[in-house]
């Protein structure tokens, strides 16, 4: 099996605080896992263990292939480069257009080319999400969704490899987050990415991933498809089917 992402035993606490007890994970290439549990058992603290952003205490962590728990700078800004992140508050700069900011993330990525190369760029991703007659609007001129969506596109413009989602329907209208949800599924698609989803959304969860993780008490509790852990006969698992 070719896994993009492999954690095994990983530990993570602040002070006398347990977070993380002994997660394991293991995400093949090209798949959409749904990352679950209520609010803060450590699922944030997973995902900046994976790239770096905070140093477990124990366990092993290897994204694609690089050892992050004690990578060194350069494997560092390798796996950083490779790794897209949908906010859950898009984290567009207000004072930038969405040209503008879709632009400045590519010149901080690895793309070269002429100035009409990252106009093509920045116009074809937009178009992969249905904006490009927002290209000069600003953040304050669009709905809650559009944001989202251009959240994405800057994500997409580095072709990352792996795409982790904080809560990408919160806060929408059903209908906009069916569009995201589909977003989800055509991205993995169109770009094979990888990703992994957190989300407190159930319609999400069903829509567009292809294996669920539960995490309880800092370890993953259940494992399974949709369809398997929304029959479980166990309440607490049920429950976030509800």
């Amino acid at each position: 099996m070719d896994y993009v992402i492999e954690i095994e035993d990983l530990k993570k606490s602040f002070e006398d605080k347990e977070i993380l007890k002994g997660i394991n994970l293991h995400l093949p290439r090209e798949e959409n896992l749904a990352v679950c549990g209520k609010s803060g058992i450590g699922k944030s603290v997973l995902i900046k263990c994976m790239v770096g952003l905070i140093q477990p205490d124990s366990g092993k962590i290897n994204v694609l292939g690089k050892d992050m728990m004690n990578p060194s700078f350069a494997d560092l800004e390798f796996i950083r480069s490779k790794i897209g992140f949908v906010f859950q508050g898009s984290a567009l700069y207000d004072s930038m257009t969405v040209r503008e900011n879709l632009s400045f993330t590519l010149k901080r990525s690895a793309f070269s080319g002429s100035k009409s190369k990252f106009t093509e760029r920045v116009e074809e991703v937009l178009e992969s999400v249905g904006l490009v007659e927002a290209i000069d609007k600003m953040p304050a001129e669009l709905s809650g969704g559009m944001k989202k969506r251009v959240g994405l596109a800057r994500t997409l413009i580095k072709s990352p490899e792996i795409i982790l989602y904080d809560e990408p329907t919160t806060g929408l209208d059903p209908a906009t987050s069916m569009e995201i949800n589909e977003m989800i599924l055509n991205v993995r698609k169109s770009q094979k990415a990888t990703s992994i989803i957190i989300t407190h959304d159930i319609n999400c969860v069903r829509m567009t991933s292809d294996r669920i993780l539960i995490i309880r008490d800092g370890l993953v509790y259940k494992e399974g498809v949709f369809e398997q852990l929304q029959s479980s006969d166990d309440n607490w698992v049920n429950s976030f089917f509800q």
